[in-house]
């Protein structure tokens, strides 16, 4: 087949969702208008640990419109299937209302159930819980870490110990909370024994799996939509326990009932990124060649299931190092069980490396581009295999140039504006997209429109715009003939909105279903007689605005809507799939960058303030320069949050979070961002999957942290390696 016309590809297209978002016409999870709902309030454990010895509903239920109250000693016993397939982490799910145990602050031991949500909030209020507390085990460093995960090439130890150059470094990262504008919320009902549920997720389809073998009915027996998510940055990964309790009271209710969690539940009621200690050891030549690197990982998880993310690969394949040791400890707490947040792992690894990378060049006097560039790899040493692509080193190169690299002063404390300490700093960054299978359903109707439906999500990227432009080009439509839906677990099943995986992952079925389509409607016409295109080879149709012609001469042909209606036909239709790179994998497949940022550090007060920061990329093909530099400004005001602001506190006394608002717990506002910028270096990514891309979600946060860190060093001459970097640590 001659190759399409790409005339939506690549153009920064407004969001075809946009007006539904500006006019309030866009519907969340709470949002939708259900019949007889009711509303719920979950009471939380105001202990750690330990056990409920009672609960005391006399005064809520006497409570004007309250109209139930569940909880452990009355709530039916519910199946939770252990399922492999069902599994989204290694462990004991928390059981809701199964039992008396609790096993972290602010878990769900009540449910309130009233006409009106002020009832069901004071309701709740009035529910008196008695408790038999144990001290609970939330301390990081007092904790009893579980078996690492391990991995090892060459002799790390050995050839550290003799290294001429030898670094021992130590970071800390804080725990995290995502803090989406949209709080998780559920409505549940149940149509006899079919339960369908309006969700915030980014996962309709893990959803559906969850509430499946928690009640025992059949998958196709759970209905899950979400049409539109206000923000997720992984807090939508999984079904959360509140998702249960809605569904679990609407059965009990045989009514529907909505659940929407407050701010301060958040917290605790989905999961966060984890706090990590992270201890580095490298070892190098005189020329700053590594030779030698040992990483030795903490991190939380829950007491009842282990959490784990991809801290490790960053530190095995990015850059040439012939002996790598490194230990991954997951340290089991009484606290709910974390989850992905964006760039996952590789936001924590790179603030760890790419600190030490800075501190390595600083002190061999090297400039820390070169510093990188004479580490840079041939292939992945981690599994021999070479790159699908690594345009990193044109990163460095288009990064320095536009940022004005060859100003910075590498003597620390040497540049100055008034009261101000200037300093710039960079990091590279790498992210793993994530490639899982994905399926999508396409039509194409008679009368030339066409409606591709995945069950993916959209939390803020731009999902329906990007889809819908790759559907366009591939059948030959404009963009406003495609109506692309998602947020449906009835439509063809997808991955997880995130991992940097959609676009991959759903865009590659969603064009294989349409190349299908647009085959089949040539296939038509070369057969048809009475068509224009009667004979011509397959090979030399391409079609452009609905119209099928012979390439080089488009007044030979006919649209869409006259070739199917001649030919009594409704609709053609297709399904598309992606399974994946091919097995095993012929290439290691990664996206990279460059950061650059220029800080001021207050010489009295220690304040930092970001002045401007620059993003380069190599992320393969941009479907939609718009939608990627809405992406990129996100990921990096997500980065100076990480680096200069978020910080969740624990009061380890009882497991309460003590700063679990947005009053207390800081995230960048628009004064914290001043000027930001991203570069796309050009190539596609065909190895990676038919579209060429690798995604933009998460290597726009990665590297983030650390280069701010660098700066604030290059400003202060002080070396700050825990996050977030404070006034305190600076004066």
């Amino acid at each position: 087949m001659s190759p399409q016309p790409q005339a939506a590809v690549g153009a920064p297209l407004s969001r075809v969702d946009g007006r539904l978002k500006v006019t309030g016409k866009a519907l969340y999870a709470a949002e939708h208008d259900i019949d007889g709902v009711v509303h719920a309030v979950i009471v939380d454990a105001s202990i750690g640990r330990g056990r409920i010895t009672g609960v005391d509903t006399r005064d809520t239920e006497a409570h004007p419109g309250v109209l139930r109250v569940i909880h452990h000693g009355n709530a039916p016993k519910l199946a939770y299937r252990d399922d492999p397939g069902t599994r989204i982490l290694p462990g004991r799910r928390l059981r809701v209302f199964q039992d008396d145990k609790v096993l972290f602050h602010g878990q769900p031991v009540a449910v309130v159930i009233a006409a009106t949500l002020e009832a069901a909030q004071h309701g709740a209020s009035l529910v008196k819980v008695s408790y038999s507390a144990e001290h609970p085990s939330t301390d990081l460093a007092e904790a009893e870490p579980g078996e690492p995960t391990k991995y090892a090439r060459g002799d790390a130890d050995a050839t550290l110990r003799d290294a001429p150059v030898r670094m021992d470094l130590t970071y800390r990262m804080a725990r995290n909370h995502h803090n989406p504008m949209e709080t998780h919320s559920t409505i549940a009902r149940w149509d006899g024994g079919k339960l369908t549920v309006w969700d915030k997720t980014q996962w309709v389809v893990g959803t559906q799996m969850e509430l499946s073998a928690v009640f025992d009915v059949p998958l196709q027996s759970v209905r899950v939509i979400s049409p539109f998510v206000g923000g997720g940055f992984g807090s939508g990964l999984r079904c959360w326990p509140h998702t249960v309790v809605a569904a679990l009271a609407a059965r009990e209710m045989e009514r529907p009932v909505k659940v929407v969690l407050t701010r301060r539940q958040m917290y605790f009621g989905t999961g966060f990124r984890p706090l990590y200690e992270y201890r580095l050891r490298l070892g190098s030549d005189r020329r700053g060649r590594l030779r030698a690197t040992v990483h030795e990982m903490d991190a939380e998880t829950s007491s009842y299931e282990v959490f784990e993310e991809g801290i490790m690969l960053a530190g095995q394949m990015f850059y040439s190092t012939p002996n790598v040791r490194q230990a991954y400890r997951k340290v089991p707490l009484d606290v709910n069980t974390p989850i992905w947040m964006r760039g996952p792992g590789f936001a924590n690894a790179s603030f760890a490396i790419e600190s030490a990378m800075d501190e390595l060049a600083h002190r061999l006097r090297i400039d820390p581009i070169e510093l990188r560039l004479r580490n840079e790899p041939a292939g992945d040493e981690s599994n021999g295999l070479p790159w699908s692509t690594r345009r990193l080193r044109e990163c460095y190169t288009v990064g320095a140039r536009e940022f004005g690299w060859d100003r910075r002063n590498p003597k620390p404390r040497s540049t100055r504006d008034g009261d101000w300490l200037i300093g710039l700093g960079m990091a590279a960054a790498v992210y793993d997209p994530n490639n899982l299978e994905a399926h999508v359903r396409a039509r194409l109707n008679a009368n030339g429109t066409a409606v591709v439906e995945g069950a993916s999500s959209d939390m803020g990227p731009g999902t329906y715009t990007s889809q819908t432009q790759v559907a366009a080009d591939a059948l030959g439509l404009a963009m406003r003939a495609v109506d692309f839906r998602l947020g449906d677990s009835l439509y063809p099943p997808t991955p997880p909105h995130g991992g940097s995986m959609t676009m991959m992952c759903v865009g590659s079925a969603n064009l294989d279903a349409c190349n299908k389509i647009r085959r089949q409607a040539i296939q038509l016409a070369v057969q048809d007689e009475e068509s224009p295109l009667y004979g011509v080879k397959a090979e030399d149709i391409v079609v452009r605005n609905g119209r099928l012609h012979v390439r080089g001469t488009p007044a030979r042909g006919e649209t869409y809507q006259r070739l199917l209606t001649r030919n009594n036909r409704t609709h053609l239709e297709a399904d598309g799939s992606w399974a994946g790179p091919p097995e095993p994998e012929r290439h290691s497949y990664y996206s990279y960058g460059a950061v650059f940022t220029e800080v001021a550090v207050d010489a009295t007060l220690g304040l930092v303030r970001v002045r401007r920061m620059l993003g380069v990329y190599d992320c393969g093909r941009i479907i939609n320069p718009k939608l990627a530099d809405s992406q990129a400004l996100g990921g990096m005001v997500g980065g100076i949050g990480q680096a200069l602001l978020e910080h969740t506190v624990t009061d380890h006394r009882d497991g309460r979070i003590v700063n679990a608002n947005l009053a207390d717990y800081l995230v960048p506002v628009n004064a914290d961002i001043p000027d930001l910028k991203a570069i796309y270096v050009e190539g596609e990514d065909m190895r990676a999957d038919p579209l060429g891309v690798k995604g933009v979600g998460e290597i726009v946060q990665v590297g983030v942290a650390a280069a701010i860190a660098n700066a604030v060093f290059n400003a202060t001459g002080r070396r700050v390696r825990e996050l977030p970097i404070t006034a305190e640590a600076l004066l």
